[in-house]
């Protein structure tokens, strides 16, 4: 047989714009999370110069109650967790830019030019929500679980417990409030819809409560509450922003 009589591969299928492989969405994923990380880790070495600083704003809600360390490397631990933790709000803009640049290929050109007004808007929901649980939740959650002891009991509170304790309080309450951002992408994307969001009403309702029992480090009703309501609030505010800005089905 000659060359011109052997078969032609046919050409493989056009991909439309913003379709991308199974595989390569996990690379893509796996690149960007990279990028993340090094960045938060370069925002907790910067914030360890101004370790000391943050420090006395973090342990500021204890109201002059007096931390413990039980271990040598308890005070290191202590300084290297609350720096960690302000890496990851330094880093929260690019953060968010890398899950936008994610998700953008799912979109229209149009909505893409969106990036800005997405990374600010994102910013400004998780510093709010980290803001009051600081200045309202934080403090109510420590006077109430402290407040058991009474006066048959003396809390010797460790400076580790206490760092885990609001730091993941402080994230919870932040994540908690990116979900009108959450549905908003959901939306252009068109994976949900207001409808699709207002008749799972009562299963949101569950899975809320769920979900602030388990981001809320305190067994306490109340503490996870405090988190559930405004939860519930913000899923009712997302029902209306994926109705005037989500793509039409």
């Amino acid at each position: 047989m000659s060359p011109l009589d052997q078969p032609i591969d046919p050409p493989p299928p056009e991909r439309k714009p913003g379709e991308m492989p199974f595989l390569e969405h996990l690379e893509e994923l796996r690149k960007r999370l990279i990028r993340s990380t090094l960045v938060v880790i370069v925002c907790a070495a910067v914030s360890f110069y101004f370790a000391d600083e943050i420090v006395k704003w973090f342990i500021a809600p204890l109201g002059g109650i007096k931390l413990h360390v039980t271990e040598v490397t308890g005070s290191f631990s202590a300084y290297l967790k609350i720096c960690l933790f302000t890496g990851v709000g330094a880093a929260l803009p690019f953060i968010f830019y890398q899950f936008w640049a994610f998700v953008a290929p799912g979109l229209y050109p149009r909505e893409r030019k969106m990036v800005f007004p997405f990374i600010s808007v994102a910013t400004i929901l998780f510093l709010s929500g980290t803001a009051f649980c600081y200045y309202y939740v934080l403090p109510f959650a420590l006077k109430f679980m402290i407040g058991f002891s009474g006066d048959l009991l003396s809390p010797i509170i460790t400076v580790s417990s206490y760092i885990s304790f609001a730091g993941m309080l402080l994230i919870a309450f932040g994540l908690s409030f990116e979900m009108p951002v959450i549905a908003f992408i959901l939306g252009k994307l068109g994976v949900i819809s207001s409808s699709f969001l207002a008749r799972g009403r009562r299963i949101a309702i569950v899975a809320i409560l769920l979900v602030s029992a388990i981001l809320t480090p305190t067994p306490d009703v109340v503490t996870q509450l405090l988190l559930a309501v405004p939860m519930y609030l913000l899923y009712e505010a997302s029902i209306i922003i994926v109705r005037l800005t989500g793509r039409r089905q």
